[in-house]
């Protein structure tokens, strides 16, 4: 399977690309990175490319790591649709008091838009 993951800077971005590589390590698939423009978050996209290398080398997988600039949900899903994958990850999705999971901005405009399956990791 042929996944891309977008990478914010956030923990929930951190720890959906664990368990991402975790996944594509067991069941081989190909795994391409995108880290997304966003400057309200922890960490800035050098950051992530930093932390994404690491656990990339830690874990002993091959990837794809690209840069996409602009709205973060939108270039997400324009790389999406320029390339043959099978099943695009994104982390995100906090739980409301009554239990129902709540979106992000960003998470949902992928859920709607992606052209193909979308992993929502929380």
């Amino acid at each position: 399977m042929n996944v891309l993951v977008g990478l914010g800077g956030s923990d929930e971005s951190i720890k959906t690309l664990r368990r991402t590589i975790d996944r594509s390590d067991e069941a081989g698939d190909e795994l391409t990175i995108a880290v997304l423009e966003k400057p309200e978050s922890k960490r800035s996209q050098e950051e992530m490319r930093e932390e994404a290398t690491a656990l990339l080398e830690e874990a002993g997988v091959d990837a794809d790591l690209v840069t996409l600039e602009g709205d973060p949900g939108s270039s997400l899903v324009d790389y999406a649709e320029q390339g043959e994958f099978d099943q695009v990850v994104i982390g995100g999705g906090t739980l409301s008091p009554m239990g129902k999971i709540q979106l992000g901005p960003i998470a949902e405009f992928v859920l709607l838009n992606a052209p193909t399956t979308v992993k929502l990791v929380r």
